[in-house]
């Protein structure tokens, strides 16, 4: 065989080994995946379909389940419990929120500055909290919240004070934000504080270079370069608040008459399924829910995009 003959043949030849290997190994990757996919559908797309498919439906006394379509919905849409479950957690939001991610950004920052003593110590410390799970935090702050037995009520009447109602009316909305503040805002802070530590050091020295103090150094780079994580973390602020559930639902034991069974949504769907025996209509109320959360991240995403454009 001549040597062109060779040449010419031996492209062709790692082609075509190249062609059998690729099919290869995308079978592999398909096999990785499949357990996954499989869980994925078994646990999570073939409930949220039944859930779909079992809120266009009314459970009757006469007739059993009859089909009614948009029905649940429309009654959704028009509930004004709901919708006073909505904008309370909103109002928790715009409350909690603000002051949580603040606070987030300013322990990121100084553990960040590398000026902060026992530093690993106070971004556990900080961390801790929200390894705590919620049903125990919420329990743990209702204790402390208490009017009769509560630590804060004994001391106040020691000084011959009066404790403030925490689980009053007017004060229950800023007693479980402080709750929720007090369980997430270190998980915030590792996010930020990663993000921070992603950023090249090489800006740093050459904004000190220029004569950049420490204060312009954090607010014209280390907080720019925060925009990404800032909004995830507000993505996961703006669900974890429209879904709060468990401080409220643990609260509820301690202040019946201020917490009720419509006190947030995600409470009243459980009470309609678990309590009043309404499953239908409490699918239909969750995927209300759902939307309001998809709008509500879609929104915040959409203005945050278009700001950065601008």
């Amino acid at each position: 065989m001549s040597a062109e003959t060779t040449t010419a043949t031996a492209p062709q030849r790692g082609r075509g080994a190249k062609g059998r290997k690729g099919p290869r190994y995308a079978k592999t990757g398909y096999l990785f995946v499949g357990p996954f996919m499989i869980a994925f559908t078994a646990m999570f797309l073939v409930p949220l379909a039944y859930a779909a498919y079992f809120s266009l439906f009314r459970e009757q006394l006469v007739g059993g389940s009859v089909f009614v379509g948009f029905e649940n919905y429309a009654r959704a849409f028009t509930d004004p419990l709901l919708f006073e479950g909505l904008g309370r957690v909103a109002l928790f939001f715009l409350i909690q929120v603000p002051i949580m991610l603040a606070m987030a950004l300013f322990f990121a920052l100084a553990l960040d500055s590398g000026l902060l003593r026992l530093a690993k110590t106070v971004r556990l410390g900080i961390f801790l909290p929200y390894a705590v799970p919620s049903v125990v935090a919420a329990l743990m702050w209702g204790y402390l919240y208490g009017p009769d037995f509560g630590p804060i009520a004994q001391l106040a009447d020691k000084i011959g004070a009066t404790a403030p109602d925490f689980l009053g009316a007017d004060l229950m909305l800023g007693s479980l934000a402080n709750v929720v503040f007090w369980e997430f805002t270190g998980y915030n802070m590792i996010l930020l504080y990663a993000a921070l530590r992603a950023v090249p050091t090489e800006l740093y020295e050459a904004a000190a270079v220029d004569g950049a103090g420490p204060w312009r150094i954090a607010w014209s780079i280390k907080i720019p370069s925060l925009r990404p994580a800032l909004l995830l973390c507000l993505i996961f602020s703006v669900i974890g608040s429209f879904q709060l559930f468990n401080e409220p639902s643990l609260m509820k034991a301690l202040a019946p008459n201020v917490i009720d069974a419509s006190y947030t949504p995600n409470l009243y769907a459980y009470n309609l399924a678990f309590v009043g025996q309404e499953y239908n209509y409490s699918a239909a109320v969750s995927f209300v829910l759902g939307f309001v959360i998809m709008a509500g991240s879609y929104l915040f995403m959409f203005v945050t995009n278009r700001r950065s454009r601008s």
